[in-house]
């Protein structure tokens, strides 16, 4: 497993994730995604920049937090808190912004209004909340009933990204209410979004290329003719030389970017780099078949983020070693005996196992069924096309190797079996149903380790698209585990069956959108999509043709995910051709294919070879989710029709991971030699605490979000463009978290990209 390089790194009161404790500054090249720029003294000159976020308050209270004790809202504009009586030290009643980011040796100043129901000081402090505690400025503002405006002035003498500004007003002998106005911290050299340094014009696959496969750079270079390229070996020798072709202004980064294609080269070796002017690439290798360890290290996330259950070093490595989690083991509250939200029902379950979803210690139906689902497809695949690597009883460093039973199904039973375990019990009013989700009642701090979570669990109301979930991956379940274990295929078969009667007697019970405390929404109001695909499991496995009718979407240029699973119909009809009728089969065959075309043709459009190119421009949350389920359209085509153009651009979108992007970024940590390590999760947190590890090797980060929906990348990436909203942070929850659905599609190409290497 990989062993990460030791960084430092600070934390701060409170994100949207929850509250966090203490630890050491960092810098901020090590903390941002690309190191910062140097800045004359002329560009401090200029206009001031602002570092709060919603200073006046006009997005409600978005960007500030408040004391548990001090409740707080938003009034006629201004923020008003309830400030106690009793508290002790200053600091024990607080209201405050947290990633501000500051600059060594620059100035700061802060602006305010501020009023309360009674003459009291309180402090306004600009710090880095991290031992040892760094302040910019500590002043004391003394407030009337009348607003008055104040302004302080300090000078940061550390460089970090997430400083703290608070106003403190702990210690109060009688209660008040303190409100807040038009808050400005203005200051630093660097503008917002500035002074990131991408590298190397020279971007390629950092990794790895198939010696068998395509082998191209993209090269960001202004020049409207071809430039000369040259590829060197380890010793520095010219291996291949040529001509670039001018691919032109790449929309989604704003970069002009040439494509050098050294395919030709097939000679195996390490510590190549391509050369163009005085730029050289991050090295690189050619090999037979790069991606064998990266089937293991994708598929072999799923071992390290399993609950309820010992993660053991001799499975997954001494760093990533750690008790087994939410077993009803104090402090952990579940999750052997959950009950439900208060007035959603009246009896608990023990819903132990299954894979924690993402950056929190949720377990969610809806994308935990996909992934799921990924893994089991990929099987399917691998039996299909004779991958027998892709079997393999021991591929993986798990418990249940040499069990007689291919790793990928054991791997995916440990998340089935906690989805069976979330059916609403017979007798009940919705017997059948399936919860939507269950995690705490609130957001733990970052990190926490799953054994010391003492949050309370909760099962979350049962949904439709849970249920159909249910309904799909157990359908699967009973059609891959029919040779291997009996019992269990027809325990999936019989909760599948009774989730679809469920869900046609319930089909429109939606998870709300607005329960996302603690954990995800996860809502989804359209259903069709999911009744689809769960008739097409439910027939491919049980001939019954009364689900014909039901199976009625069709896979579309905007592809799948977790809330829409239309196109899993298709594509698990063309994966199993003898099960369907044969015009259902040429029609989806149709469609998978057309769509392919479009993806690759996306490809081939934009300067780095990304098979998402979003209509509008915008890249989502989790986008390289979508460029590796994007990736798996194409190879299922190369499946269908053995075109070697579907199976290079389904290697290409691997080379985007890898590092062929606008940020010469490798999105998957240990593959490459810039690449994510700071994902944002609670359980390896080392950019917080050095004591634990980075994210293991094959785990993939979200990716670029032009949203912005975390303070990290609003203060960070401002101006970014879409292909470039990427900051590797760990509170940049929303451009790099990483979570199971998105590494079951790594998984499934990566296990692709193995087999058709041979």
């Amino acid at each position: 497993m990989f062993r990460s390089t030791r960084f430092r790194s600070t934390r701060f009161r409170r994100t949207r994730w929850g509250a966090v404790l203490l630890a050491p500054a960092l810098t901020v090249a090590t903390l941002a995604a690309t190191p910062v720029l140097p800045v004359t003294s002329a560009q401090a000159a200029d206009a001031p920049y602002e570092r709060v976020l919603n200073g006046t308050f006009d997005n409600g209270k978005t960007s500030w937090w408040s004391s548990g004790n001090t409740p707080s809202t938003v009034n006629s504009g201004r923020l008003c808190a309830d400030v106690p009586a009793g508290t002790v030290n200053v600091w024990d009643s607080m209201i405050g912004q947290n990633d501000i980011p500051l600059e060594a040796g620059q100035p700061y100043t802060l602006r305010f209004t501020a009023s309360a129901t009674r003459d009291v000081s309180i402090h306004a402090v600009l710090q880095v909340p991290a031992a040892p505690v760094t302040t910019t400025f500590n002043k004391t503002a003394a407030l009337t009933t009348t607003p008055k405006t104040f302004q302080f002035t300090g000078t940061s003498t550390t460089a970090n990204l997430h400083a703290q500004l608070s106003f403190q007003q702990g210690g109060a002998a009688q209660p008040f209410t303190l409100c807040l106005d038009d808050v400005s911290l203005t200051g630093g050299a660097i503008p917002p979004g500035g002074g990131r340094d991408f590298g190397s014009p020279v971007r390629t696959n950092q990794y790895g290329y198939a010696v068998h496969g395509p082998k191209k750079a993209s090269i960001v270079n202004s020049s409207t003719r071809p430039v000369r390229w040259r590829l060197l070996d380890d010793s520095g020798e010219v291996v291949k030389s040529g001509r670039t072709d001018v691919q032109g202004t790449d929309a989604a980064s704003g970069d002009h970017v040439h494509i050098a294609d050294f395919s030709s080269v097939r000679k195996a070796g390490t510590g190549y780099t391509l050369v163009v002017g005085d730029a050289t690439s991050y090295p690189f290798a050619i090999a037979e078949n790069p991606y064998t360890s990266l089937r293991k290290d994708a598929l072999g996330y799923f071992y390290d983020v399993r609950s309820g259950t010992p993660i053991e070093a001799q499975y997954a490595g001494d760093a990533y070693a750690r008790p087994a989690g939410h077993i009803g083991v104090a402090p952990n509250k579940g999750d052997t005996d959950v009950p439900c939200l208060p007035g959603t029902c009246d009896y608990s379950l023990d819903v132990q196992g299954g894979w924690y979803d993402a950056g929190d210690q949720g377990k969610y139906v809806v994308n935990g069924a996909l992934a799921a689902w990924q893994l089991m497809d990929s099987y399917e695949r691998s039996r299909a096309e004779g991958d027998t690597a892709g079997l393999r009883d021991g591929l993986l460093s798990i418990p249940e190797n040499h069990n007689g039973v291919p790793d990928v199904l054991d791997e995916s039973r440990w998340e089935t079996e906690f989805l069976l375990s979330m059916q609403v019990p017979a007798g009940e009013p919705l017997a059948g149903m399936v919860h939507h989700k269950v995690h705490d009642l609130a957001w733990s701090a970052l990190p926490t380790q799953p054994d010391k979570d003492s949050q309370p669990r909760y099962l979350h109301a049962p949904s439709t698209a849970a249920t159909l979930n249910l309904a799909a991956a157990g359908a699967q379940c009973a059609r891959v585990w029919a040779r291997y274990d009996a019992d269990f295929a027809r325990t999936c078969l019989t909760a599948a069956e009774t989730a679809w009667k469920a869900a046609l007697a319930h089909p429109d019970v939606y998870a709300p959108s607005s329960d996302s405390v603690g954990g995800g929404a996860y809502a989804d109001t359209d259903v069709t999509d999911e009744f689809s695909w769960a008739a097409t499991e439910l027939y491919a496995t049980t001939h019954d043709r009364a689900y014909l009718s039901r199976i009625d979407t069709e896979i579309t240029p905007a592809g799948f995910s977790w809330r829409d699973t239309g196109a899993l119909a298709d594509l698990t009809v063309v994966r199993l051709p003898n099960r369907f009728p044969a015009r259902m089969v040429a029609a989806a065959r149709k469609r998978v294919l057309a769509v392919a075309d479009g993806f690759v043709r996306d490809e081939r459009s934009q300067g780095y070879p990304n098979p998402n190119l979003p209509t509008d421009g915008a890249y989502v949350w989790g986008s390289n989710s979508v460029t590796a389920n994007n990736a798996m359209v194409i190879a299922t085509a190369y499946d269908l029709t053995h075109r070697d153009s579907y199976r290079s651009a389904a290697l290409e979108s691997l080379d985007y991971l890898f590092g062929r992007n606008a940020l010469n970024q490798s999105f998957v940590t240990g593959y490459g030699t810039q690449f994510s390590h700071n994902q944002h999760n609670r359980i390896w947190a080392h950019q917080i605490d050095p004591n634990l590890p980075s994210p293991p090797a094959g785990s993939l980060a979200g990716g670029p979000d032009s949203a912005l929906q975390d303070p990290v990348a609003q203060q960070n990436l401002v101006g970014c463009a879409p292909a470039t909203c990427y900051i590797d942070d760990i509170y940049s929850y929303s451009t790099n978290e990483i979570a199971i659905n998105w590494n079951s599609a790594l998984a499934w190409v990566a296990t692709f990209a193995a087999d058709s290497a041979r």
